[in-house]
């Protein structure tokens, strides 16, 4: 029988939710929750009390050294990831980093370091690589069926339900989230790095803010108390969610994180509308788009090979998004064309949680290569830095510059 592995959470937010309970639940015979650590202790408390009573930790340092857990996941905000991940395998212990591993060249640099120094392992939770309907495209290009992949068309659409959320929160700000490039995109840039097995070599890219941001004069400082709450679109309630009201809200006064802030603010700096081009070292290209403020949220791809193409999509509201499967179209050299199905998983993340969850706790075969170390989290993160910095300077930039 195997023993039991004891692991601790740093951060309580959205994503902590998701290794709290559900997989201790899920995985009860290989995982044990033993311990918890957020800079607010408010949250970090109520978040113990809906997991059975776990201790709370004053400080990061304790929680390293009494709680007794032999793996940390960091769900903290991004740009912290790298002190967490550090400290912990500085510490002697293995990590899971919620995505994406960090926000800037320098911090990731580190972070690679010390995991050569400390000989601990890091491993990045790209949940997208664990979708049914993702490993299914991996499957097919590996199987050949479109020959050797020449480029990807990816498109990413958020509906302003799902894209607002970036800019009333901290993701609002480029020093904290590296943007939406970085925050946002590192799950898909890290979908197309592991689709074509292969590494960016350079990055072109344009940005702009034409939708969120400073669009308007009808503005308040936060949706709470704004004098245009029944006129704005944008208008949140952050008391109408339970886990928001009781984990943000109520918890305040403690640190000062206000989580309804105005989509419309003079203090936004990063980008709502974004376009990237990179190279990639075997000589494939990405063409990618990402829009925050579409009226309903879906991605594309097409997939251009030796052999054929091949088409994907998913919508996750709008006028298709009751589909109960998903369609894959390729066409070959023939004028054939080939459709196959796969059936809507369920779950958080299309099904994505749960068999992410599932390689952490039980290491199951990895035929796919869907477990994501620290190169991976380096490789996707970095395209997104290399985005940033090319939409400033309006030139390529090459990812080994970003390493050297």
């Amino acid at each position: 029988m195997l023993e039991v592995k004891k692991y601790a959470i740093v951060g309580t937010g959205d994503r902590a939710a998701a290794f709290g309970k559900p997989m201790a639940d899920a995985f009860p015979n290989e995982v044990e929750l033993v311990g918890v650590f957020d800079i607010n202790p408010l949250r970090a408390n109520k978040f113990a009390q809906e997991h059975g009573g776990i201790p709370v930790y004053a400080d990061f340092d304790t929680l390293l050294a009494r709680s007794g857990a032999e793996l940390y996941i960091i769900a903290t905000p991004d740009y912290t990831h790298h002190e967490y991940i550090i400290r912990t395998m500085e510490a002697g212990f293995d990590v899971v980093t919620e995505k994406p591993m960090t926000t800037d060249s320098d911090k990731c640099k580190a972070i690679l370091e010390a995991e050569r120094r400390t000989g601990r392992q890091v491993t990045v939770a790209f949940n997208c690589r664990f979708m049914p309907y993702m490993a299914q495209l991996k499957k097919i290009i590996e199987e050949g069926t479109i020959g050797r992949l020449l480029s990807i068309d990816f498109n990413w659409y958020l509906d302003t339900t799902h894209g607002a959320q970036y800019f009333r929160r901290w993701h609002r700000h480029m020093n904290q989230s590296g943007g939406l490039l970085v925050h946002k995109s590192t799950h898909h840039f890290d979908l197309v790095n592991w689709w074509l097995d292969d590494q960016p070599a350079q990055v072109n890219a344009m940005g702009t803010r034409q939708y969120f941001g400073p669009a308007r004069e009808q503005r308040g400082e936060r949706c709470l108390t704004c004098d245009f709450k029944k006129s704005c679109e944008h208008y949140y309630d952050i008391q109408a969610n339970k886990f928001i009201r009781e984990h943000y809200y109520d918890n305040e006064k403690k640190d000062g994180y206000i989580r309804d802030k105005c989509v419309f603010g003079d203090d936004i700096d990063i980008y709502d509308t974004m376009s990237v081009q990179v190279q990639y070292k075997r000589g494939a290209l990405l063409n990618y788009t990402l829009v925050a403020h579409s009226p309903y949220k879906n991605w594309t791809a097409t997939f251009n090979g030796t052999e054929g193409r091949m088409e994907a999509g998913e919508y996750f509201r709008g006028p298709r998004a009751e589909e109960p499967m998903h369609q894959i179209q390729i066409y070959n050299r023939a004028g054939e064309v080939i459709s196959r199905q796969t059936k809507k998983a369920t779950g958080s993340h299309g099904g994505g949680d749960y068999r992410l969850q599932q390689m952490i706790c039980m290491q199951s075969k990895d035929e796919l290569r869907q477990r994501a170390g620290s190169m991976s989290g380096a490789m996707s993160l970095l395209i997104g830095v290399a985005a940033n910095r090319s939409i400033v300077e309006g030139k390529c930039i090459r990812i080994q510059d970003l390493l050297d």
